[in-house]
């Protein structure tokens, strides 16, 4: 079959069936992505790649598991997440995430200290309200996405969403309100 008109779901079972020629599709599909996740957590390009890449071997390895009825990225996210937490308490390094092309302000140097200032007070919330607004902001994953990716209802993701955002503006304290008036 045409990788072209191949849907996912086909993939999968081609996978599950032996082929592992199929998997390659799925790793083009969300390499990048997997690999973004990864950095919101270790915060380190090289572990971020090798983070994902073990992530996608470890779905690889596991593909009978996952249920057909399901979408991948969802469960898949989950193996990252975990492989991404489980690298964390081994290398407990938390350095600061740069926030590489992205304009916040209109000045360059606004900019520049409210994109440092944005990631202290990110790194300052609990590690679930970091996810959140990573998955939504960084990610650009809808709310019914990330109610999937994390399995919870979707009131609670627009919940939590709510007072992560409230959180990071206390957190940010007066340095947001100063940024907001210019």
């Amino acid at each position: 079959m045409d990788e072209q008109v191949m849907s996912e779901k086909e993939c999968i079972e081609l996978v599950k069936s032996g082929d592992s020629e199929a998997y390659s599709m799925i790793v083009k599909k969300y390499m990048k992505r997997a690999y973004y996740i990864a950095y919101s957590f270790v915060k380190s390009e090289a572990d971020a790649l090798d983070v994902s890449q073990d992530a996608f071997i470890r779905a690889f390895r596991h593909i009978k598991k996952f249920k057909p009825d399901c979408d991948f990225f969802p469960w898949f996210y989950r193996i990252l997440k975990n492989l991404s937490l489980d690298w964390l308490r081994k290398n407990k390094k938390r350095d600061e995430i740069p926030l590489e092309d992205v304009n916040i302000a209109a000045s360059p140097q606004l900019n520049e200290m409210l994109k440092i200032e944005l990631w202290k007070g990110i790194e300052k919330l609990p590690l679930e309200q970091r996810e959140i607004l990573t998955l939504r902001y960084f990610q650009g994953l809808s709310y019914r996405e990330i109610a999937a990716v994390l399995e919870k209802p979707l009131g609670s993701v627009m919940s939590s969403l709510y007072y992560s955002k409230k959180n990071l503006r206390a957190k940010m304290g007066d340095f947001f309100n100063e940024a907001r008036r210019n």
